[in-house]
C-alpha cells in the first residue's frame, strides 16, 4: 500500500483507481500476479492491495507496470505487511485509527466498496471475505466502545476554518462546489451553517447536481459553464473522481483578473488534484490540497489519545482471534486426511 503517512500527495494520485477501473484493474491483478483472492481499497488518502498467495515484490511491479511508473519511482513510498500486521492494518484502517481525519466514519463505506468489487470481480475468497466482515466488526465495537468517532475534526469543518480565516464571516460570500459526491454533500452541509450569500453546485450529472442543490437550498450548474460562474465566486470547494484537472492554471488566471485580484479560496480535496497547483502562483489565489488540511485537523488528535489506547486494545485482541481462526482454516486438510 501507499497512504498520506508513506507519501505525498504529488505520488499518491498517480496510483489511485478510479471506482469505473476497478473490476479491470481486479481482473489484471489476479491474471498477472495469480494471488488467489484480491481486493484493493482505493481513496483520497491511500492506495492498498489485500492479496493472498503472492510476494510484495511482484505486487509492487504490477502497481507501478498497472500506472506506468518505474516500481523504483514508486517503492521509497510504498509499505508491505506480512499476515499479522495486514489483518492489524485493516482492522485499524477501518476503525479510522490510519485516516488523515482521526475516527472519521467515511473510510468504511470506502472498504464496502472495496470489497463489494472485489465480490462482483469474482477475486474476493473465502480468507479476504472474513478478513472485511471481521474489519467491519471491529470497526463497529471501536466506535461503540470508545470515544474515537466522537468530536471528529472532518476535512468539511477544516474547509470552513480556512475560510473564516481568510474572510472572518462568509454572510456575505457566494460559494461554489465541484462535484456532487459524499464529501461535497459533508463541506455544502458545513459551509451552509455559516449562513453564505449564495452557493452553488457544479457537477457533471445534472440530476445529481439538482438534488444536492435543492437540499441545501443552493443553485446547480454544469461543469461546462465554470468559466462563466467562476468570477462571482469567492470561495471553491472541489471534490470529483475526474483523472485530469478541471480547474487549470489559465482559467483560475482568467478569473482571479476577472475579480480584479480580490481574494479567493481553493480548497482541492480531491485525489488525483481537481486544481492544478500552478494556480497557487496567481495573487491573491490561496489554494489547499487535503495535506495542507492535514495539520489543521491533526490539532484535535491529542484529546482523544485514550480513546486511540482503548481502540488499539480491541483491534489487538481481534487480530488475535482473527489468526487463530486462519490457522484453523489450515488445519483442516489435515483433519479431513484424519477422518478419512
Amino acid at each position: 500500500g501507499i497512504n498520506h503517512h508513506s507519501a505525498p500527495l504529488a505520488i499518491r494520485e498517480q496510483v489511485c483507481f478510479s471506482t469505473s477501473h476497478l473490476p479491470l484493474a481486479l481482473a489484471r491483478l489476479s491474471g498477472t500476479c495469480a494471488v488467489r483472492e484480491a481486493a484493493i481499497l482505493s481513496t483520497c488518502n491511500r492506495t492498498e492491495l489485500y492479496c493472498c498467495g503472492e510476494s510484495a515484490e511482484s505486487l509492487t511491479n504490477w502497481l507501478a507496470g498497472y500506472h506506468r511508473l518505474d516500481h523504483r519511482q514508486l517503492q521509497p513510498y510504498l509499505y508491505a505487511l506480512p499476515q499479522a500486521q495486514a489483518v492489524r492494518h485493516a482492522f485499524r484502517v477501518a476503525s479510522g485509527l490510519d485516516s488523515m481525519v482521526l475516527g472519521e466514519p467515511q473510510i468504511l463505506g470506502q472498504m464496502k466498496q472495496a470489497m463489494r468489487a472485489a465480490e462482483e470481480a469474482g477475486t474476493l475468497g473465502t480468507n479476504l471475505h472474513k478478513l472485511f466482515q471481521r474489519a467491519f466488526a471491529v470497526a463497529k465495537e471501536v466506535r461503540s466502545h470508545t470515544a474515537i468517532g466522537r468530536n471528529v475534526v472532518s476535512m468539511a469543518a477544516a474547509s470552513v476554518h480556512l475560510a473564516l480565516r481568510l474572510f472572518e464571516s462568509l454572510q456575505s460570500r457566494n460559494i461554489l462546489f465541484i462535484g456532487a459526491g459524499d464529501m461535497i454533500e459533508l463541506c455544502a452541509a458545513h459551509f451552509a451553517a455559516q449562513n453564505p450569500a449564495r452557493m452553488t453546485i457544479a457537477n457533471r450529472s445534472a440530476e445529481q447536481g439538482d438534488s444536492l442543490a435543492k437540499r441545501y437550498g443552493a443553485c446547480a450548474i454544469r461543469l461546462d459553464e465554470l468559466a462563466i460562474h467562476l468570477p462571482q465566486q469567492d470561495i471553491v470547494v472541489s471534490c470529483t473522481a475526474s483523472p485530469h484537472p478541471i480547474l487549470c492554471r489559465g482559467l483560475v488566471e482568467q478569473t482571479a483578473r476577472a475579480r480584479a485580484y480580490q481574494p479567493m479560496l481553493m480548497v482541492d480535496l480531491a485525489v488525483p488534484r481537481d486544481i492544478e497547483a500552478e494556480a497557487s502562483e496567481i495573487d491573491r489565489i490561496s489554494l489547499y490540497t487535503v495535506d495542507d488540511l492535514a495539520s489543521i485537523v491533526n490539532d484535535g488528535h491529542q484529546s482523544r489519545q485514550k480513546a486511540v489506547e482503548e481502540a488499539e486494545a480491541i483491534i489487538a485482541a481481534r487480530t488475535s482471534g482473527f489468526l487463530r481462526w486462519l490457522e484453523g482454516r489450515r488445519n483442516v486438510p489435515l483433519i479431513r486426511a484424519l477422518r478419512e
